[in-house]
């Protein structure tokens, strides 16, 4: 198992504490053989007792995880909106790439040629251009509709484990993950279905440019590129030039808003990925810019919210075990329940590994293991 923890820190840790590694074996409920194994290196933390750690010798996760230790899971989030990474947040996404680690074997053999764009930049022409060889490489020219399919084509192209799961729509903090294990070249996509469908692909988009940037996952380089060319591929600027004068001749605020709507309902994104397109395109052009404001896209946007992908997906939900699997499988051609299925049965894997790597309640994942243990 890969080192993870920086064990100097905490041996400085229980210092100032005046602790001993039983004291801190007691306080986090583990044998003091587990700390034992933590502090050389054999074994660490699963992500509660990652989380226990930190919070108990008050340390972040720069402290707390050498970052320079080669292999160690790269981490990328989809956050909701303003919607605050933190350290707990990284530290268990890190601990949850890292348990992912023995199902590799598992997976089938993962393609060796994979799409990099070698030189990523938010620079409107250089990216629209890049969008556009994208856009090439699917089929697709400037004025084509980028599907979902176009999208889990290159996922699956390019060996990324697309895993859809169920967090919530408000409870949990992130809209996707992007995990990668730079030792195996293996990297996994958690999708969150409990999402809105005008924002799903975007979302998607950004998930596929950082599986197109591997060296920039996980820092804000990598963010900002992401969401830029996830807008450029959507929306490119060949479409922004024919959209633009038909929103700009409106005679009215809602008016623009009205043709905006038209153009992301055509191509099932959101208003405010049209808008701020738009936007960037008359600013590159010294063009005038729009009367509405982020502010009024943000009303309309929220008073007209479509479904989840959940509720489009299933028939009910939660879905059954059996249908949910089957989704993963054949919509999004996932082969992660495929893999774990075979490691359950090989290796007697147990329902809490499941809720460990997918974070999910124990009951979904005792729910799913049985499903999969047939």
């Amino acid at each position: 198992m890969e080192k993870v923890i920086d064990r100097e820190k905490i041996k400085k840790a229980l210092q100032a504490r005046g602790w001993t590694q039983k004291d801190l074996a007691r306080e986090l409920d583990v044998t003091a053989q587990a700390v034992t194994n933590w502090l050389k290196g054999t074994d660490f933390p699963r992500p509660n007792k990652l989380l226990n750690l930190a919070t108990t010798l008050k340390l972040g996760f720069a402290d707390l995880v050498v970052s320079s230790v080669e292999g160690q899971p790269v981490i990328a989030f989809r956050k909701k909106g303003a919607a605050k990474t933190t350290d707990a947040h990284i530290l268990k996404a890190v601990a949850m790439g890292s348990l992912l680690r023995p199902l590799v074997p598992f997976l089938p053999a993962l393609p060796s040629l994979r799409v990099q764009i070698s030189q990523p930049t938010t620079q409107y022409d250089m990216l629209q251009a890049t969008a556009l060889e994208v856009r090439k490489r699917l089929g697709l020219d400037g004025q084509a509709v980028l599907s979902y399919g176009h999208l889990i084509e290159q996922f699956v192209t390019n060996g990324a484990v697309i895993v859809p799961v169920l967090w919530g729509e408000k409870q949990n903090h992130k809209n996707a993950l992007h995990i990668l294990l730079p030792q195996e070249q293996a990297t996994f996509i958690f999708l969150n279905l409990d999402t809105r469908l005008e924002d799903f692909k975007f979302w998607m988009a950004h998930e596929l440019a950082h599986v197109y940037t591997p060296d920039l996952a996980g820092s804000e380089e990598g963010e900002d590129f992401a969401d830029a060319l996830a807008g450029a591929l959507l929306f490119p600027e060949s479409i922004a030039e024919v959209a633009y004068p038909h929103v700009v001749r409106q005679s009215s605020i809602q008016g623009e808003i009205r043709e905006l709507q038209r153009h992301a309902k055509a191509h099932s994104i959101s208003l405010f990925s049209v808008f701020c397109e738009i936007k960037r395109y008359a600013k590159s052009h010294s063009l005038p810019t729009l009367r509405c404001k982020e502010a009024d896209i943000h009303a309309v946007r929220n008073s007209q919210r479509g479904k989840l992908i959940s509720e489009v997906l299933f028939e009910s939900t939660p879905p059954e075990p059996a249908a949910y699997i089957a989704a993963a499988q054949t919509v999004f051609r996932s082969v992660f329940f495929i893999a774990v299925k075979k490691m359950i049965k090989e290796q007697g894997t147990g329902p809490g590994y499941l809720q460990q790597i997918m974070d999910i309640p124990m009951s979904d994942a005792a729910t799913l293991h049985r499903e999969l243990s047939h």
